[in-house]
């Protein structure tokens, strides 16, 4: 069994160190860890079965086995070639005497020192007989055999260039290979340039970059791409070993000994501690659970984390010391960084604190002086109590005394409204200085006075446009309780509407001192009322000043209150202007100042309904006569240029003045031998009796160019063509075509029949309705004194009868003694002229 095991190895621990010898303590140590052959690619292909093409591999796999079988054989049988010595109870017998031996030490030293014994004890076997000698002999030559393959090795290699100080080719590049090397040489390849013809392809090969699972570019913070691969033989220079792995191969010499290493002291352990905290960016903490221990751990850092397996990889001494040294060092560390942030935490609480006694001092310091100055405002108002109750308080005194608190102590004057204090003091005072006055008589009475209180109480303050009286301020209050009754009293009493003066003397006086809450009630309550009693009981026909002379000063103060006057204005007026009569230019007076007042729809409608028929009917009695001319009834209508919207007028105008003014100039000119400087002289006289707005009107000045074409004509010795006259037929069937259609649309706007007979060019709309009249046999004619909407009232048979020109509507009244009029055509009027016949 022990044949057939000798070729297989074993899992257990006794091959793996060589040498060793008992301490004094009575324990077993190894001296060094056997060496092992490198594991080649035919070892991992074929295992056991592999051929060897290197003879020191083959020596040492020979060697391994052979010190295999000898121990094996060592355990199982005795060797009878050696002497007959004593054992102990240990597995392995030592070399010398317990008592005469020294533990081996830890580290390089010791391990050369326990090579030199192994091999002291191969050199000093005692094998007496031939055998023996024999198998020293054997092993003195493969030792030197050994030394031999070593030596040429070393040659090979510095043949080849390894042995000058240049590193070894990396695995898997091509120097590392001989054969590809040569055929790619060959080839014309040169070492550390690129492929093809030109040497274009890359140098190093394509590195594949490592990210986190399911992590796209820029998706994880933090997280640096690797920096690309360079070839070894632009990498710089190995950088010297630190002085730390100096004094870790030297702490064993004597020299080590004597010397100190450095202590990191608290102070560099905190600076080094701030420089990381600074340097290192907040990161995502995440579990690690290790579990390649005995015992699971759970860890959110990754520092130190195979410091245990490094150890055991490179050999260090006594791991287990190590280990619990750095634990207490890491305890201490962290000792220091806990009390520096206690430390922190409580500077930090001292400055608070610090800072906070600052505030509270100076706040303490605040409130002293705040009691001191409140002591001081109570003292002074405690004597002016005193004095008010002795009688002995005077007005100036108390302005003054309150004007001095003011100008001391401003922010407490305003905080402890020492203002109302005042006014409380002040008001009976004022009241007994303004006893009896009169404002409308007196209005400068008690300005300087007012002012001084308006300036202690109010300042520079603006005015409170709030209608309560819980916001009301302390002068408005004032100001409330002693000027406004004295002027309800004088107004009411005393003022009338008709003679504004008064009032509006007092209330610029006290414009600047009067609050706007005072002033809107003087024109509530004693304005307005006042004003509209007057308007009410105001009569044109007999009140001989015009109502604007006493209205229109109130207009800036009044403002949207003027509408409720100008609504009963509007109906004073129109009562009396339906009997006005176009020669009577009072009225111009009365209305003119009303134009901008009224809004413009009101004034419009007020100018047609009353004044502009009147005018139209002293435009068609006007003649006229250039031998005798009378320019009255042109005159009325004049004056009204401005009043009257400038598009009536101009309609009125080109109906019932411009055409009888172009037929006399026609007839003029059609005349035997007519004077053209007396007809020119004449057209300037008629131009320059037309106002400036109405020469900028376009239509005007196309009438007036009208008649100075007729004048060139005649002058041309051209024939003159009459206003109104048709050049061709094909003229007047385009214009009795236009003027038809125009008759369709007015009778379908209107619902209307169009009045049968003459041509519509012909005859304006009175005259169409007379003609129809004419025809049926039915008597038409005025109703004298009679006006509807300020238009003359005309007989059409039985029916009152009321023609709008304007807007070609006849109205008409059904029953006589009923005020209601409605819109009719012609062929309803015919219906109620038949109804009306007796039967």
């Amino acid at each position: 069994m022990e044949e057939d095991a000798e070729g297989m190895d074993r899992f257990d621990m006794d091959g793996d160190f060589e040498g060793g010898r008992y301490g004094r303590d009575g324990e077993f140590y190894y001296e060094r860890r056997r060496e092992r052959a490198p594991q080649k690619r035919d070892d991992v292909l074929y295992g056991v079965f592999a051929e060897s093409d290197s003879d020191y591999d083959s020596d040492n796999d020979a060697g391994n086995r052979r010190r295999r079988r000898k121990r094996r054989r060592d355990d199982s049988e005795p060797d009878f070639s050696r002497p007959v010595q004593f054992e102990s109870a240990g597995k392995f017998m030592p070399s010398k005497e317990p008592e005469t031996e020294e533990r081996p030490g830890l580290g390089t030293a010791a391990a050369s020192s326990s090579a030199a014994a192994a091999e002291e004890d191969e050199e000093g076997l005692d094998l007496p007989t031939a055998f023996g000698q024999r198998i020293v002999e054997g092993a003195r030559a493969r030792r030197e055999e050994r030394e031999r393959e070593r030596e040429t090795a070393a040659r090979r290699r510095q043949a080849s260039g390894l042995g000058a100080g240049k590193p070894p080719p990396a695995p898997g590049s091509l120097e590392s290979n001989n054969k590809v090397a040569k055929m790619m040489a060959m080839m014309g390849y040169k070492t550390g340039m690129g492929l093809g013809k030109n040497a274009q392809g890359i140098v190093a090969p394509v590195q594949s970059t490592l990210r986190p699972k399911n992590a796209g570019l820029g998706s994880v913070e933090g997280f640096k791409e690797p920096k690309p691969f360079t070839a070894k033989e632009n990498l710089p220079p190995p950088p010297p070993p630190p002085a730390s792995v100096k004094k870790e191969q030297q702490r064993w010499s004597k020299k080590a000994g004597a010397r100190k290493d450095h202590v990191l002291t608290k102070n560099e352990l905190l600076a080094t501690r701030n420089e990381q905290e600074q340097d290192e960016q907040p990161t995502v903490v995440q579990k690690v659970i290790d579990m390649r221990g005995p015992q699971a751990r759970v860890l959110t850092d990754l520092k130190g984390l195979n410091d245990e397996q490094e150890m055991e990889a490179n050999d260090v001494p006594m791991p287990e010391l190590q280990y619990n040294v750095r634990l207490l060092v890491d305890e201490a560390k962290a000792d220091i960084i806990r009390l520096d942030r206690q430390l922190h935490r409580e500077q930090e609480k001292v400055a608070s604190l610090v800072w906070e006694k600052e505030k509270v001092a100076k706040q303490e310091a605040l409130q002293k002086h705040q009691l001191q100055v409140m002591e001081t405002i109570a003292e002074v108002l405690e004597q002016v109590r005193v004095d008010d109750t002795a009688g002995v308080l005077s007005l100036e005194g108390l302005l003054k005394t309150f004007q001095e608190l003011k100008s001391h102590y401003v922010e407490e004057f305003k905080m402890c409204s020492v203002a109302w204090i005042a006014c409380q003091f002040a008001h009976p005072l004022l009241i007994r200085v303004f006893q009896g006055w009169q404002p409308l008589q007196n209005p400068l009475f008690g300005l300087e006075i007012m002012s001084s209180w308006k300036d202690l109480l109010q300042g520079d303050q603006a005015y409170d446009f709030s209608d309560s009286v819980e916001s009301m301020a302390p002068y408005t209050q004032l100001v409330s309780e002693v000027i406004l009754p004295a002027v309800r009293i004088s107004g009411t009493n005393s003022w009338e509407a008709r003679d504004p003066e008064p009032m509006l003397r007092f209330l610029e006086s006290w414009e600047q001192l009067l609050p706007p809450i005072v002033l809107q009630s003087i024109l509530e309550h004693v304005i307005m009322p006042k004003l509209s009693a007057a308007v009410d009981s105001w009569d044109p026909r007999r009140e001989k000043v015009p109502i604007h002379v006493w209205v229109h000063p109130w207009l800036p103060m009044l403002g949207q209150r003027i509408e409720t006057l100008c609504h009963s204005i509007r109906y004073k007026l129109s009562s009396v202007l339906h009997v006005w009569q176009a020669h009577d230019s009072s009225a111009y007076a009365v209305l003119s100042p009303w134009k901008d007042v009224f809004n413009p729809a009101s004034w419009e409608d007020l100018i047609v309904r009353y004044i502009i028929p009147k005018l139209k009917m002293a435009l068609q009695e006007f003649q006229i006569n250039p031998a005798n001319q009378k320019l009255d009834q042109f005159n009325w209508v004049m004056i009204w240029a401005s009043a009257i919207p400038v598009h009536h007028m101009v309609h009125m105008l080109e109906v019932d003045f411009f055409s009888k003014w172009q037929q006399v100039l026609y007839h003029w000119l059609c005349s035997p031998n007519p004077d053209f400087n007396e007809i020119m002289n004449w057209y300037k006289g008629w131009k320059g009796l037309f106002p400036p707005e109405l020469l900028a009107n376009e239509r005007i000045r196309m009438l007036l160019t009208a008649g100075l074409d007729m004048m060139n004509q005649a002058a041309e010795g051209l024939e003159v063509v009459q206003p109104g006259a048709r050049e061709n037929v094909g003229y007047l069937r385009a214009t009795e075509k236009r003027q038809f259609d125009a008759a369709q649309q007015a009778s379908q706007y209107t619902s209307y029949h169009a009045v049968p007979g003459a041509a519509m060019s012909d005859l304006s709309f009175k005259e169409s309705i007379q003609a129809y009249a004419s025809e049926q046999g039915l008597l038409f004619m005025p109703r004298v004194g009679k006006f509807y909407n300020g238009m003359p009232v005309y007989e059409f048979g039985t029916v009152s009868i009321c023609i709008d020109s304007v807007k070609r509507l006849l109205y008409a009244q059904p029953q006589e003694g009923v005020e209601r009029w409605s819109a009719v055509s012609l062929t309803q009027l015919m219906e109620m002229n038949r109804m009306a016949r007796p039967r």
